[in-house]
């Protein structure tokens, strides 16, 4: 796990920041790479690398690494589970590999492959692949987007650049790059708590890379020009959930550096930390949470039991009303972007608990509830949307928009100012953003999965919905809040072979309405699959994640209006007064316009 850093212009151009410049942008993510930091300059490109030594942390595997004969340089993000079939291939072609590191696999892969690569890499990764013979520059996310990549491209004083990172503050850090919110980007994660939506971040000309995009940029080209292609998550269906599930906790396993496990005392973590037992000689496990807060403390309760029965080492990180406010404001400024859920303040303090007892990766079980069908009260929804209720919104998109949202797009004119309010067009954007991925949806399941009735096919369609927009963001959450620790978080279950198994299985063995006494319940298949291995209590557990009482602490942030000039230009004055008066009562409200102002501060003061 590291943090890479690129920066190219069209031949003929050299990058317009020094060598000491662009050191300090890539060591505004030194958290990512506490262990070496490397950058390489040719006459266009400068790629830089901070670097989390996990596999192969001999200098053997430091990066940007090169092929042999010098055409391709790779910087990489990430951890490749299907490293030793993918050796054993690139082998028989006449490879022959210099370390143990996965990266260099990667490396040799698309040297080989090219774009034709996609298909074969079983892993989480965000790279960037640079070909001097043939003058581009390739980008590219996992299909599930485990690992972020961002990317800006401009003028940068009479010729075209781009830059490209694993967070925003690198990129913001090139002194061509102008710092300017997005008041669009901002709307939307007003109504959804995600700091990136689609490839849309909340910064002015600063995108995300989609999960699956990778793209090649023609450095001959004045303008830099690009070509995207998408990789699908693809794989066997039909397997056993139990084999798929065991076969990527053992992969997800593989590391030189101490692992452990997040335990929740859910099912998803539970399962993981089941698997990994029997495949360690002695497992740690960590669960964080709110001591004293009742049905938010219910967490560390039962990951004791199920600590208890694994037999493994268990930590526990309580978060206190003190801790919460402060480290969410730090969280904010280290990242450089606000947070999505309150429970990533959790996520960073058993992150803290997790290196500081010197373990560097760590399994956590997202992706379970987006594959299989775990949000009951959303598949609820979902199931009478389908069916064609016709007090919910006909449009899926729409459907999926207003259901979850934090601040209704509707609600925006009380929220916003006047002139905030009209450049976000009625949320416009990001109507047809949800419109058109839930389409896609459609289109995928249409095509993917037949024998079902309508309305099974449509809830399907749903559960894609949460995979492709809800899981990339859960994955966003993981990875920004154990980075800031320099731990590696790991999610067996957002694998693609997984994936391929979850998604090919038929919406009854996923979600059924009704409780498990009736036959209904969620996440159907998992808990057939592994039932005989955890206690009773935590099979029929519902969902839970390391939960927060924030309802009553958002509060004690509300002082940081005061010190925000973006939140005083947007945010409408009776808005704010709601929440400096009733922030509990108004959580909804709160939790995103706070975030706001306090990212506003952060970069506008």
């Amino acid at each position: 796990m590291c943090g890479i850093l690129a920066i190219a212009t069209p031949e003929g151009f050299s990058p317009s920041v020094t060598d000491a410049q662009a050191a300090h942008m890539r060591d505004r993510m030194a958290h990512r790479g506490p262990d070496d930091a490397t950058l390489e300059r040719t006459a266009s490109v400068i790629l830089a690398h901070r670097r989390l030594a996990v596999l192969d942390p001999t200098p053997a595997g430091r990066q940007p690494m090169q092929t042999p004969d010098g055409r391709f340089s790779l910087i990489y993000n990430g951890e490749l589970y299907n490293d030793a079939e993918l050796r054993a291939q690139l082998e028989s072609l006449g490879v022959r590999f210099r370390s143990t590191c996965d990266t260099e696999t990667v490396l040799h892969a698309l040297a080989h492959w090219g774009l034709g690569a996609a298909s074969r890499l079983r892993g989480m990764y965000a790279f960037a692949l640079h070909d001097r013979r043939d003058k581009t520059l390739l980008l590219g996310r996992d299909p599930l987007g485990v690992k972020p990549l961002y990317v800006w491209k401009g003028d940068a004083g009479g010729h075209a650049e781009l830059v490209a990172a694993s967070e925003i503050p690198p990129i913001l850090g090139h002194p061509r790059v102008p710092v300017r919110p997005d008041l669009i980007g901002i709307s939307a994660y007003l109504t959804t708590i995600r700091p990136v939506v689609g490839e849309r971040t909340l910064f002015e000309g600063v995108r995300a890379v989609r999960a699956g995009e990778w793209i090649t940029v023609d450095l001959a080209s004045e303008s830099l020009r690009e070509r995207s292609s998408e990789v699908q998550v693809g794989g066997e269906t039909g397997v056993p959930v139990r084999e798929a599930v065991e076969d990527s906790v053992r992969r997800h396993l593989r590391s030189d550096v101490p692992t452990c496990c997040l335990l929740s005392g859910g099912l998803d973590s539970s399962v993981v930390c089941a698997v990994a037992r029997g495949e360690v000689e002695s497992l740690r496990t960590y669960c964080a949470g709110a001591a004293d807060a009742g049905e938010d403390s219910a967490d560390f309760e039962f990951a004791r039991e199920v600590a208890g029965a694994l037999g493994s080492e268990h930590t526990e990180a309580v978060v206190t009303r003190e801790m919460f406010c402060e480290r969410w404001v730090e969280m904010v400024g280290r990242q450089g972007v606000p947070l999505s859920t309150p429970n990533e303040v959790a996520i960073n303090e058993v992150a803290r608990a997790i290196r500081a007892r010197g373990d560097v990766v760590t399994l956590s079980g997202e992706g379970a509830d987006e594959l299989f069908g775990g949000y009951e009260l959303p598949m609820a929804l979902a199931a009478e949307h389908a069916a064609g209720s016709a007090r919910l919104p006909s449009d899926g998109g729409e459907f999926q928009l207003e259901s979850a949202a934090w601040i209704p797009a509707g609600s925006k004119a009380g929220v916003l100012c006047e002139r905030a309010a009209r450049a976000v067009e009625g949320d416009a954007w990001l109507r047809e953003s949800f419109s058109h991925e839930f389409a896609r949806c459609v289109d995928e399941v249409g095509r993917g999965i037949g024998g079902e009735s309508a309305v099974d096919a449509r809830v399907q369609a749903h559960l894609r919905f949460h995979r492709r927009v809800n899981l990339s963001n859960l994955l966003r959450r993981l990875d920004s809040a154990t980075m800031l620790e320099s731990v590696e978080g790991r999610t067996p279950f957002a694998d693609a072979r997984v994936c391929a198994v979850a998604e090919g299985l038929a919406m009854e063995d996923k979600f059924r309405l009704g409780d498990a006494a009736s036959g209904g319940g969620t996440k159907i298949a998992l808990r057939e699959a592994f039932e005989g291995d955890l206690p009773a209590s935590v099979v029929a557990r519902p969902k839970a994640s390391f939960p927060l009482p924030f309802q009553g602490w958002v509060g004690d942030c509300v002082g940081e209006f005061a010190g925000s000039s973006l939140a005083r230009e947007i945010f409408a004055p009776d808005a704010m007064a709601i929440v400096r008066e009733r922030a509990g009562e108004a959580w909804h409200l709160a939790w995103p316009m706070i975030n706001i102002a306090v990212w506003g501060k952060r970069w506008w003061g």
